[in-house]
């Protein structure tokens, strides 16, 4: 292993929520992460501030965003925690930076009666699929799949199909260790 890939994979970072503030540098993190759809800024302004509560960021000790997760709690659906978007700068992959990010969002919203995780995946991404199956596994759930948004039917053939997955209820004992830790 060269110096230059050591150093890389020894990056430490700091898992927080977002700031309303940390909108333009999602905008540029996401934008380094292809092929991620991009959001307006304004979008994700709003993301790091109205929906701070369902996202998590990550930082290096310099302030710089390596990492982020959004999501939301669909209003018919309170109990299930919406992945919108991960993203890992490439310089942080392959660390666990992702999975880290996520079982800390999780356990934070399931002390708040969260107790299922969705998210989309298109077919052939195979980062996201394994993501989230480890999470899933770590949760202690089951999950089913379906699509949801067809490339056809939805996106005038501009945009792959986006396949739902969804598991929950968590686990008795992760639901418990969180709140747990909450109170603490």
């Amino acid at each position: 292993m060269s110096k230059d890939q050591d150093t890389m994979t020894n990056i430490p970072v700091t898992l927080r929520k977002p700031e309303a503030t940390d909108g333009f540098a999602l905008n540029e993190l996401v934008a380094r992460c292809a092929p991620l759809d991009t959001n307006s800024v304004y979008c994700n302004l709003l993301q790091c501030g109205d929906f701070a509560d369902t996202a998590i960021t990550a930082l290096t000790e310099d302030g710089d965003m390596v990492g982020f997760i959004s999501g939301y709690r669909p209003p018919n659906k309170p109990n299930t925690l919406f992945v919108w978007q991960v993203a890992v700068d490439s310089r942080m992959r392959g660390q666990g930076l992702a999975l880290k990010m996520l079982m800390g969002l999780v356990e934070r919203v399931a002390g708040k009666g969260v107790t299922h995780l969705e998210t989309t995946i298109s077919p052939g991404n195979e980062a996201s699929e394994a993501l989230f199956k480890k999470a899933f596994r770590q949760l202690g759930s089951e999950y089913s799949t379906r699509t949801i948004f067809s490339r056809e039917q939805h996106f005038n053939g501009q945009h792959d199909d986006e396949v739902l997955y969804s598991a929950g209820p968590f686990a008795a004992t992760f639901i418990a260790a969180s709140a747990a830790a909450q109170t603490a």
